[in-house]
């Protein structure tokens, strides 16, 4: 997210989406006779930010639809990917080995591949939260007492 709002306030155009929704869009856009004017705005977003590919597997025609906006992206604009499976995992994906190497072969020329292992973020805000929750519980504030000298009226 960060990279794309900084892409944003330099003035890029930018799109963001998960990879389930892309998928689910272009075969949408394909059924409605679109998908050429699908194809064309994506390629022409200067950034393209793909979320989760992996937490959902496509069938063969959503398989292709994505591998057509990839390869039509290839060095013409940017394309950032997250995923939480290592490439020799996306054959699960896309369910093909001819496919996910082609694509795969685009996606990594001109790249910088950053993984990231550890904590989720969410996980650990959320764990954060739970904490703070549990204190401010544990600390109930202190009612003054009638007969303390400390209180004044």
């Amino acid at each position: 997210m960060g990279l794309g709002l900084a892409a944003c306030q330099k003035g890029y155009s930018v799109a963001f989406t998960t990879a389930a929704a892309l998928v689910h869009e272009l075969m949408e856009a394909r059924d409605e006779r679109r998908l050429r004017a699908l194809q064309k705005h994506l390629s022409m977003v200067k950034l393209l930010i793909v979320d989760e590919l992996g937490y959902v597997p496509f069938t063969a025609v959503g398989s292709e639809l994505l591998f057509e906006v990839f390869s039509q992206r290839y060095e013409r604009g940017a394309t950032l990917v997250t995923s939480n499976l290592p490439f020799d995992e996306w054959t699960s994906i896309f369910g093909s080995e001819r496919l996910t190497g082609a694509l795969l072969d685009r996606l990594t020329h001109h790249v910088h591949i950053l993984e990231m292992n550890g904590e989720s973020y969410r996980l650990a805000t959320s764990k954060k939260a739970q904490r703070r929750s549990a204190q401010g519980q544990s600390q109930t504030p202190k009612t003054p007492n009638e007969g303390d000298p400390s209180t004044k009226t």
